[in-house]
C-alpha cells in the first residue's frame, strides 16, 4: 500500500461524511446471532468471568430468569461497536462506548443489529496530528423485534504512518514484576467477589462505598486468543477466506515494514511489529475486551437480581502486553428515576 492510501486526506473524510446518517445492515453474521449456553460460555470464559447465573445451567434454573443469562456485554460478540466504517488505509483507535441496555439477554434470544454514522469530527492530536473522531449507534434487536440494547461508539481515526513517526509512547517499555508484585495480583484474583442470590437492596448501598476489585493481567497474547474465541473479530478470517476479504475490502491490509507481509490490521493486537507501525510500542488489548472487564466488575457488584441499565467507557490509553489492569469503582450517587 503506498503512502498516499494511508494518509487522512480532505477527500477521504469528504467521501466519509457521505455516510452520515444512513443504516447499514449486514449482509452476513458477523459472529454470534444467538445467545445459546455455548456462545455464553465461550464469551465468558474470554474475558475471564465465572459468574454462575451465566455458565452453570443448573443455578440458573432457580433464579427469576429461570434460564442461562448472557453478561451485557456479550453483545459485542454479535457486532462490536467499535469498527471504523469508511475510510480504508486509516487506522481505527476505538475511542469509547456509551451502552443503553433495556432488556435482560436471556438463552435462546436471536439478534440482529443495524450501524449508523451519526457523526464526523476533525481533530489534532499529539499522536497523529491530523485525526478524526466518527460516532457510531449500533442498535440490537431480538427476535420479537425488541430493543435490546444500543451503543454510542466513538473511533479516532489517522494516518497510520503520521501516528508511527510522531513516537509518543516510544518511551514506553514493557511491565515486569517482582514475584511478590505477582502474589499481589493472584492474591485479587482469589479475593475478586460474585454477588450472586444475595440482593443488594437500595437501602444496604451508601455513597462512598468501594466495589470489590476485579484484577485482569498481566495482559498476555493468550488473553487475546481467549478474547476473540469468546467475542468473534472483524477481520480474522483463514487461509482463502482471509484472501477474498481483502478483495472484497481493498486498502483494509496493512503492511509490515520489518518483515514485508501484507495483512489485516487487527494483528497490532498480536504482533509487535504490527503495533509499532502505527506508533505503539508493542501489541495491545482490544477496546471491546476491557470494556467487557468494567461490565464484568459492575454485574459481580450487582448480584442476580441486578439489571445493568448504562456503562460508559472511554479508552484514553493503550494496555500493552505485560499490563495489569485493575478494575475499582465507587458509588458516586443514588438516584429514582
Amino acid at each position: 500500500m503506498t503512502r498516499e492510501h494511508t494518509e487522512l486526506t480532505d477527500e477521504k473524510i469528504a467521501e466519509l461524511k457521505k455516510r452520515l446518517g444512513v443504516v447499514w445492515k449486514p449482509r452476513q453474521p458477523y459472529f454470534n446471532t444467538t445467545a445459546t449456553k455455548d456462545t455464553i460460555r465461550h464469551f465468558c470464559y474470554g474475558i475471564g468471568d465465572t459468574n454462575p447465573l451465566y455458565i452453570d445451567e443448573e443455578y440458573a434454573k432457580k433464579t427469576k430468569y429461570g434460564r442461562l443469562v448472557a453478561p451485557p456485554c456479550f453483545l459485542y460478540s454479535v457486532y462490536w461497536p467499535a469498527q471504523g466504517r469508511g475510510m480504508p488505509g486509516i487506522h481505527a483507535w476505538h475511542s469509547g462506548d456509551d451502552w443503553e441496555f433495556y432488556e435482560p439477554i436471556l438463552e435462546g434470544d436471536e439478534f440482529a443489529y443495524t450501524n449508523t454514522l451519526v457523526d464526523v469530527q476533525e481533530k489534532q492530536s499529539q499522536m497523529a496530528g491530523r485525526t478524526v473522531i466518527q460516532y457510531h449507534e449500533i442498535t440490537y434487536t431480538n427476535q420479537r423485534g425488541v430493543l435490546v440494547a444500543k451503543a454510542l461508539d466513538w473511533c479516532v481515526r489517522a494516518g497510520r504512518r503520521a501516528a508511527g513517526e510522531r513516537g509518543k509512547y516510544s518511551g514506553v517499555t514493557r511491565a515486569t514484576y517482582t514475584p511478590e508484585e505477582m502474589k499481589a495480583i493472584y492474591a485479587a484474583y482469589d479475593a475478586e467477589e460474585i454477588r450472586g442470590a444475595k440482593p443488594r437492596y437500595w437501602e444496604d448501598v451508601k455513597l462512598g462505598d468501594e466495589l470489590t476489585p476485579v484484577v485482569k493481567g498481566p495482559l498476555s497474547p493468550r488473553d487475546m486468543y481467549a478474547w476473540l474465541m469468546g467475542a468473534g473479530s472483524p477481520f480474522m478470517r483463514a487461509h482463502g477466506l482471509a484472501l477474498s476479504f481483502l478483495r472484497r475490502h481493498p486498502g483494509t491490509d496493512m503492511l509490515d515494514s520489518i518483515t514485508g507481509q501484507m495483512d489485516v490490521p487487527e494483528l497490532v493486537h498480536m504482533e509487535d511489529s504490527r503495533a509499532q507501525e502505527i506508533g505503539i510500542p508493542g501489541a495491545y488489548d482490544y477496546g471491546c475486551q476491557r470494556i467487557s472487564w468494567l461490565g464484568n466488575l459492575l454485574t459481580n457488584w450487582m448480584g442476580d437480581d441486578g439489571f445493568l441499565k448504562r456503562l460508559r467507557a472511554e479508552l484514553r490509553r493503550f494496555n500493552t502486553i505485560g499490563d495489569t489492569t485493575w478494575l475499582k469503582g465507587k458509588v458516586t450517587q443514588k438516584y429514582v428515576k
